[in-house]
């Protein structure tokens, strides 16, 4: 959790990305508990779910703060977690209450100090532990975790703004020097006392979780770090200037791509100095940005590879700080490799700025492209932060919120969540950021309250222990859409003048268009890594792609190859003219036979065969040229001028090219969309008669469950057909009353 306010199986990142089926499996000998149950042997996490002993269950957490808990409540909380259907905790191991002045590291000498003790309990109490030690824990505590001392005394080792000053007094330079000596030291401390614990080694730790939210305490305060010793500016074996040095070839390059006139890689500055709006000035902050992940990749390795040498076994895990910081994780995935767990955060209310404060439609579609992206990533889908509770007493987060906050990633994919948090109680004397009592309206109040939420929770428990089987479910789709990485990354480097439809735009036309339409129409997506090569061998769907400017050049030659190879898309509102670096690339609609695009400048009126009128909340796209051996199929009534036409090949390839991007709001969005797919032979697979109940088929081939998602505020009904197999019968359900704000069950 952070104590500023957040934002709200196919394929992998690119080949060397792509996880091995089995990361790691622990052994134990069996250790017998109470109740006569036996301590579980094996622990394994691959790209669909987690294991214990063979058997694929859903990983249930929550958040048990031993420094916070009294102690003579511990195993009370505990058991009542695990009467919930709870099989872990997870805890924070802060910086901040062990290290009191530099050298004075203190384990057990007070209760809330007491981390072996707490170890202890929780595997007596047969529950898995994932430990999470930082640097950085955040959790509402002064300085994020961080021991005031280590702040104040080392101001060098503090994060700045591109203008030299200090991001906040709390965000470190990750890479400083100065700061890892002292990272090295907790972990010499620390570390050990996990080591011993591990499931390996008999105790009940499973996962080990380095640093918390990373990038967060820089960005959420509006910069990226450019503190000039950890980057490494001005010195040609710095890191910034190798960084430079391995993207491009040459300084001649560098400076051509940046409109500069460097000497050499050292004289590179962060921001070149090229017009604001150029093409020049573009790369250099789309160069920064990537340059900066990488710091966050090296940073990541370095904590690690100090755990490994300090002989943690586990996997190791880190949490997004929320679905729009995933793709922030590209590279420190690759460079982690097997044996690492990317989860993410899916906080709807924190306090009343939110957007929304309970699950709306538009929470759901983003927490939908989360889990979608961590999949592709190569992961379970794992919510590690997901409300059980709020820092807020107001807005308040209510059981009935957080019940359809759970069934909603569930219904969406998500295969394991860690609630932050299921009980809570006073900070440390001193640590406090928020205040003194961390209640934060938990299940299991500061005192020992049970409280609604927590039969809420223990209805999910339940649910999940007698639906095991859901763990390895995959959704029953009918169509696909196309993640661009890159795209999802965009909105922190901007556009140009010369580029109608940024990398950023077309991400967020894929969720408040392309996806919200596609929910509303009674659609089933999943989506495929665009930047890999294990979706083109599946043919059987459509696939849509959210179009802009730029797109890479590898991509645009592996969608030539999917359409000459009898695939079939849909692509808009704009095609690529530009490649990643921003220069020109034209391999894709030089294919297609399309000439660029011009936006629509006056009223339109896009009609697609007897649908007339569709044009309303959205942009329209001419193309100077359309392609030779088209079939139109959407016109501007006005001018007559085509917006959309199918392109079909020898090879059955066929592609539709859309130019538009709507803003989800009408019945005739749901239309066009179901006339473009049903045109390319796709089978809708659930019918539902209302657009307000988004319906989910989660099916492992043997048994399906349909989830019927009601996140208005008004009680819904719908009738709902759904047809999942080529040899199957269609199966009616009839009239479904969904409640407001919850979402519905049927087994089929």
């Amino acid at each position: 959790m952070a104590d500023s306010v957040k934002d709200g199986n196919r394929g992998g990142i690119g080949s060397p990305g792509v996880k091995a089926y089995v990361y790691l499996i622990f052994y134990l000998q069996p250790i017998v508990l109470p109740y006569g149950l036996t301590f579980m042997s094996t622990f394994k996490i691959d790209n669909v779910s987690y294991s214990i002993n063979g058997e694929r269950v859903f990983l249930y957490s929550g958040e048990f703060h031993y420094f916070r808990v009294p102690k003579k409540d511990w195993r009370k909380r505990l058991d009542l977690w695990k009467e919930a259907g709870g099989n872990c905790v997870a805890t924070y191991i802060p910086w901040v209450v062990h290290e009191l002045s530099e050298g004075d590291i203190r384990f057990g000498d007070e209760s809330y100090r007491d981390l072996e003790g707490f170890i202890e309990v929780v595997k007596e109490a047969g529950l898995f532990l994932i430990a999470r030690p930082g640097p950085y824990s955040y959790t509402e505590l002064i300085n994020s975790g961080l021991p005031t001392w280590l702040v104040n005394d080392y101001p060098n080792i503090l994060a700045k703004r591109i203008d030299g000053s200090l991001i906040a007094s709390d965000a470190v330079s990750y890479l400083h020097p100065q700061f890892l000596d002292r990272v090295a030291t907790w972990y010499d401390a620390v570390c050990p006392l996990i080591a011993k614990n591990t499931i390996n080694r008999g105790g009940p730790i499973i996962m080990t979780q380095f640093d918390n939210e990373l990038c967060g305490v820089q960005v959420w305060r509006g910069s990226m770090d450019y503190n000039p010793e950890a980057m490494g500016f001005g010195s040609e074996d710095g890191r910034f200037a190798s960084w430079l040095a391995k993207r491009y070839e040459s300084v001649s390059e560098l400076n051509e791509a940046h409109e500069a006139l460097y000497a050499s890689f050292g004289q590179a500055k962060p921001l070149s100095d090229a017009a604001e709006g150029s093409c020049g000035r573009l790369r250099s902050k789309r160069d920064y940005f990537d340059f900066y992940t990488h710091t966050i990749s090296e940073y990541a390795l370095w904590l690690t590879r100090a755990m490994r040498e300090r002989d943690i076994d586990t996997n190791f895990v880190h949490n997004s700080g929320n679905p729009g910081m995933n793709s922030f994780f590209v590279e420190m995935c690759r460079a982690l490799g097997d044996n690492f767990l990317l989860g993410s955060d899916h906080y709807y209310n924190l306090d009343q700025t939110w957007s929304q404060n309970s699950p709306t439609p538009q929470w759901a579609i983003g927490m939908f492209q989360s889990s979608e992206t961590l999949r592709l990533m190569g992961y379970p889908p794992t919510v590690f932060e997901l409300p059980g509770g709020s820092l807020s007493d107001w807005p308040p987060i209510t059981a009935h919120d957080v019940k359809a906050c759970t069934m909603t990633n569930i219904a969406l994919g998500v295969k394991g969540v860690n609630y932050y948090i299921f009980t809570g109680g006073p900070n440390p004397p001193g640590t406090g950021w928020t205040a003194d009592d961390y209640d934060y309206g938990a299940a299991i109040s500061s005192g020992g309250e049970i409280r609604a939420l927590y039969h809420a929770e223990k209805e999910v428990g339940l649910f999940l222990r007698e639906n095991q089987w859901l763990a390895h479910a995959h959704q029953a789709t009918d169509f696909a859409v196309g993640l661009d990485f890159e795209q999802a990354r965009a909105e922190n480097y901007g556009s140009s003048t010369d580029i109608q439809v940024s990398g950023s735009d077309a991400y967020q036309f894929l969720r408040t268009g392309v996806l919200t339409t596609a929910f509303c129409a009674g659609w089933s997506p999943t989506f495929v890594d665009l930047s890999a090569r294990e979706w083109m061998s599946d043919q059987s769907l459509p696939i849509y792609i959210a179009g802009a400017d730029s797109m890479s050049r590898d991509t645009q030659h592996r969608l030539v190859e999917f359409l000459r190879s009898g695939g079939k898309i849909v692509i808009g509102p704009v095609l690529p003219t530009l490649d990643e670096r921003f220069t020109k690339c034209t391999l894709l609609s030089e294919f297609l036979g399309v000439g660029p695009s011009e936006k629509a400048t006056g009223p339109v009126r896009l009609t697609f065969a007897d649908l007339a009128n569709v044009s309303n909340t959205g942009t329209v796209y001419f193309p100077k040229s359309a392609p030779d051996e088209s079939e139109v199929l959407g016109v501007d009534e006005f001018s007559g001028r085509p917006v959309a036409w199918s392109r079909k090949f020898s090879s059955g390839g066929e592609a539709i090219i859309l130019g538009f991007r709507w803003l989800h709001g009408k019945r005739e969005h749901c239309a066009m969309l179901s006339k473009l797919l049903l045109h390319l032979g796709s089978k809708k697979i659930i019918r539902s008669s209302n657009p307000n109940v988004w319906c989910v088929v989660r099916t492992t081939g043997q048994k399906s469950m349909l989830f019927a998602l009601n996140l208005s505020s008004s009680d819904m009904e719908t009738e709902v057909e759904i047809d999942i197999g080529p040899n199957s019968d269609v199966i009616s359900l009839g009239k479904l009353l969904v409640e407001s704000g919850s979402v519905l069950t049927v087994g089929l």
